[in-house]
């Protein structure tokens, strides 16, 4: 890396005495065509396999170095079974060391390393024998990495930024410097930053890329960060940097993995297992989709729940590392960070359907999946906008994205339960809104939001297939009548032939008429409903409001001289005087009743 680069990594003094990459190292240079790389030298040895891990997470672009004196060794077989797994997208091989060799070696161990690539995503990378004693081979090594930068895909550079922080430090005079490699978007100076999983904010004061100060980073690219007011012990290794409310941190999500081919045991869902994504290292538990256990070279869905929240995007790679036996065993992508919950139904073709989806289509997948998303989780979910969901066919209803089958279904779900409600009850004007609530909790896409049904509810009143009433709902089909009734027009009879002292809600109930039936009349206009326990005629109470509109002038009246007027008992007066306190039409000062105002 000096000689390619001119820079030495390795900054810690235990790795200079001992000349063995411990920690991760950076380095960068210009290419000949001008074009600037930048290097995260991670370590070799088997016992630092984690901090290898942190390094190698969020690169896509990989230089796999092998000497040519050792040849291929078990660490080796390690990295290269990790950089598989985490689906790298281009790759050259620098056979190092190429002045301690003779030309037969030399030729063995590159037939040595092609045989070991065989099969893994870097099995077409050129091989390139190279010496930093001699220079040999370094304008070739060059070229490689040239052709590898040109070829590979471009990166995504207007989404949202995410850094995985892998180093955290402190400077004299600046404060708290964090470094990571910048992927999905840009950072700008002076904006509010977001630390994940924590959630703590701070301004970015500054940003450097191989120590160049910038105004605003760009992906994908080696950035440190300097923040503003934050102290050191509150970032580690493995946080990510954002902007707020761009991501989601995760302790459940759903993925695909590949064992590696040289698995030496079954991985099973018994295991303890460390999680690798980025730079972060998580302990993860398993749940593997229609197997028990998986042999090399197999593929599963599964299902990973982390000890500790994580920032995933969908199709991520990771690793999986057995923690008792310190062995890669797998990775995979990353399919869903939100799953839903399984309710005994195959997940399978939901993941396969994800798998095969791309960024475009995901927020679609997303209400596809649940049924019912707010509008404003796509983004942090998927990276994408609610708009996408909507042009694949979502239907957006107030703050709501749902799927057309799941409105479909709720609606069907609505009138079904009116037409059972007002055929069991007819004279009731409707069934209430906490009931329909209730009623959509218990659908399979889970709609219990309370914000949510009152969404579905008001959608279905625009659209004039329930008609709202206060805190009732009906079908425009249900008519409340009680005209014609023979029961309904007894009571009413009875009411007006016995005011002004009538039969109170009691007495009517143990004489035969039934609360709804009282309810009814009354919301139809037949009857006043003064109080809960007394009902008056819609006539008595006119010639109540006039004798009162009389009586009540300056200074008053009392509820013992409206009773007298009226002709009836205290029980009916305070009752009926109320009832007008209420409508505004009298109000009480001391023992009297005056006029409002």
């Amino acid at each position: 890396m000096l000689r390619l680069t001119g820079m030495d990594p390795d900054r810690l003094a235990e790795e200079k005495r001992r000349g063995l990459t411990i920690d991760l190292g950076f380095a960068w240079c210009a290419l000949p065509s001008g074009r600037e790389v930048g290097f995260v030298d991670v370590p070799g040895h088997e016992r630092f396999i984690r901090n290898m891990l942190a390094g190698v997470g969020p690169v896509r672009l990989v230089l796999f170095v092998v000497a040519a004196d050792e040849g291929w060794k078990p660490q080796s077989e390690e990295h290269l079974e990790i950089v598989d797994v985490l689906g790298v997208s281009g790759a050259v091989v620098a056979m190092t060391k190429r002045d301690m060799v003779d030309e037969a070696t030399l030729e063995k161990r590159v037939r040595e390393v092609r045989s070991k690539l065989a099969g893994t995503r870097l099995e077409r990378a050129p091989i390139v024998p190279c010496s930093s004693v001699t220079g040999h081979g370094l304008d070739e090594l060059r070229s490689a990495l040239e052709t590898m930068l040109a070829e590979a895909p471009p990166p995504e550079t207007s989404g949202r930024p995410r850094q995985f922080i892998d180093r955290v430090f402190t400077i004299k005079g600046a404060g708290t410097v964090v470094t990571g490699t910048l992927t999905g978007g840009p950072l700008a100076v002076g904006e509010e930053a977001e630390v994940l999983p924590t959630g703590h904010r701070a301004r970015i004061r500054g940003l450097q890329t191989h120590k160049r100060s910038l105004e605003s980073a760009h992906p994908i690219s080696r950035v440190a960060v300097n923040l503003a007011g934050t102290a050191r012990a509150e970032l580690a290794r493995g946080d990510v940097l954002t902007l707020p409310g761009q991501w989601r941190p995760t302790s459940l999500f759903e993925a695909r993995i590949r064992t590696v081919r040289g698995l030496a045991h079954p991985l099973t869902q018994k295991g303890d297992y460390k999680l690798y994504a980025g730079s972060a290292e998580r302990d993860a538990r398993l749940r593997i989709y229609g197997a028990t256990e998986m042999t090399p070279g197999m593929e599963a869905y599964v299902r990973i729940t982390l000890a500790r929240p994580v920032v995933l995007d969908f199709k991520e790679s990771f690793v999986l590392r057995e923690a008792g036996r310190q062995e890669t065993v797998a990775g995979g992508e990353v399919l869903d960070v939100d799953p839903p919950h399984v309710h005994g139904s195959d997940p399978v073709p939901r993941l396969r359907a994800r798998a095969e989806s791309g960024r475009g289509s995901l927020a679609w997948r997303l209400v596809e999946d649940r049924g019912a998303v707010r509008a404003v989780d796509v983004f942090a979910l998927t990276g994408a906008r609610a708009s996408d969901a909507v042009a694949g066919g979502a239907i957006r209803i107030e703050s709501w994205l749902l799927s057309p089958s799941v409105a479909q279904e709720v609606a069907r779900r609505i009138a079904d339960l009116l037409a059972s409600y007002h055929a069991e009850h007819p004279l009731r004007l409707g069934l209430e809104v906490a009931e329909a609530r209730v009623a959509l909790s218990e659908h399979k896409s889970g709609l219990s939001d309370v914000a949510l049904a009152d969404a579905l509810l008001s959608n279905l009143v625009q659209l004039g297939q329930v008609v709202r009433e206060g805190t009732t709902i009906r079908l425009p089909s249900h008519v409340l009548t009680t005209i014609g009734r023979a029961d309904a027009d007894r009571l009413v009879a009875l009411v007006a032939a016995a005011e002004p002292t009538p039969p109170t809600v009691k007495e009517l109930r143990i004489m035969g008429f039934a609360a709804d039936l009282m309810k009814a009349t009354c919301a139809e206009g037949r009857l006043i409903q003064i109080s809960p326990d007394i009902l008056f005629t819609p006539g008595f109470v006119a010639r109540a409001e006039l004798l009162i509109r009389e009586l009540a002038e300056p200074p008053g009246v009392t509820v013992s001289a409206f009773r007298e007027a009226i002709g009836t008992s205290r029980k009916y007066a305070l009752p009926i005087l109320e009832y007008f306190d209420a409508k505004g039409l009298t109000r009480r000062e001391g023992d009297m009743r005056l006029l409002g105002r």
